[in-house]
């Protein structure tokens, strides 16, 4: 059937809304993706990260409000003997740390429970300092993951790897940083590693104005959509530090392109599910055929799924704008899902090219195959 004008403006406007939606754009997705506000946010975090009623959230927030708001008034009100403060979630109380028994009765008129200890919170603070000092002019070992003040041990906290706690260069570095004052050594796990971040399907990126989504990752970087940026544009991730570049882009014709990795950022084979699913690993790339079940992943409207109704299609976004061999399916999308992933069961199948509708009221819409991009870049998916 011969597409109508009307049929041809609105396969563009997805097009060109997944191209151009830039910080505004985020915004708005993120409203109208229905995230709670911060407080049910909360509460919802509270009882599953830590087992609790709806009730008993509630009053931890009520008691950690309460406990935020003394706490400037109760520190000043232990002057010079301050040995620092906390939250303490069994009773619900703000504690203050003294190192002289005369201010407790100062520090509970604020509203706070006073504890008595040894050293006071200057104290700390400068050996703290000098443990930093000594690991600027002489280094650090690697296992030596990392140094604090901890109040509640009244002491400056010396994280090491566990195991390396009697290594030459870890016991060397702990004697000298007990020189500086009073330190616990704790044992953690692992060392720490920056977290860039991993690129990751459906994630949003930018290049310029735009705003598209990480279709899958792949050995060096990432496969999106071609009408998301030209060959050599600068990518910026979600936090908009620096990825990398689109080495290679095709548009029309084809809408394909991959982009380089770099600048602290790694490779994930992983799509993600935007809660309303767990993020789905990628173990190949086997094509799934009509009528099979498909899912999307794209940094607007997050994980939505449908039917995968055709393959090989030219779709004419209009402007003598022709794609061919795109793949279509019931699966709808929004501006700023362009280039985000399609996956069927753990198998990728292609990145977002447009459409029309929305995920409101429906529509369709279609993606470039992956194993062809794959093929024409020399490509090698990131599998788990």
């Amino acid at each position: 059937m011969r597409r109508t004008r009307g049929m041809r403006l609105g396969l563009s406007a997805l097009l060109v809304a997944g191209a151009l939606a830039g910080t505004g754009a985020a915004t708005t997705a993120s409203a109208s993706a229905g995230e709670p506000v911060a407080g049910e946010a909360l509460l919802t975090a509270l009882q599953q990260d830590y087992g609790l009623t709806a009730e008993q959230a509630e009053q931890r927030l009520a008691d950690e409000a309460a406990a935020t708001a003394i706490e400037p008034a109760a520190r000043q009100a232990a002057g010079p003997a301050l040995g620092g403060s906390w939250f303490d979630p069994a009773s619900g109380e703000l504690v203050v740390a003294v190192t002289d028994a005369d201010q407790a009765d100062a520090v509970e008129e604020a509203g706070a429970r006073a504890t008595l200890v040894r050293h006071s919170e200057a104290a700390l603070d400068t050996a703290k300092a000098s443990i930093d000092t000594l690991a600027d002019s002489a280094g650090a070992p690697d296992a030596v993951a990392s140094w604090q003040v901890d109040p509640r041990a009244n002491s400056v906290v010396v994280n090491v790897v566990e195991g390396t706690e009697s290594t030459p260069e870890v016991a060397a570095f702990l004697d000298e940083a007990r020189a500086a004052g009073p330190v616990a050594v704790r044992t953690v796990g692992e060392a720490p590693a920056t977290f860039a971040a991993g690129t990751v399907g459906g994630d949003p990126y930018y290049t310029g104005n735009v705003r598209c989504s990480i279709g899958f990752s792949v050995h060096g970087g990432f496969v999106t959509a071609g009408h998301c940026g030209p060959q050599g544009a600068d990518v910026f991730g979600w936090d908009r530090s620096h990825i990398g570049q689109f080495q290679g882009s095709s548009f029309p014709g084809n809408d394909y392109a991959w982009v380089s990795v770099g600048s602290g950022w790694w490779t994930e084979p992983v799509v993600l599910g935007w809660g309303a699913v767990s993020d789905q690993l990628v173990r190949g790339s086997a094509e799934a055929p009509v009528g099979a079940s498909i899912c999307r992943s794209g940094s607007t409207t997050g994980w939505h799924c449908g039917t995968l109704l055709a393959k090989n299609e030219t779709v004419n976004y209009g402007n003598g704008d022709l794609v061919y061999e795109l793949t279509k399916t019931s699966v709808c999308a929004e501006g700023g899902d362009s280039g985000g992933s399609y996956i069927s069961g753990d198998q990728a199948q292609g990145v977002t090219s447009g459409g029309w509708g929305n995920c409101s009221s429906g529509g369709e819409t279609w993606y470039q195959p992956l194993n062809e991009i794959l093929s024409v870049y020399g490509l090698t998916l990131h599998t788990a």
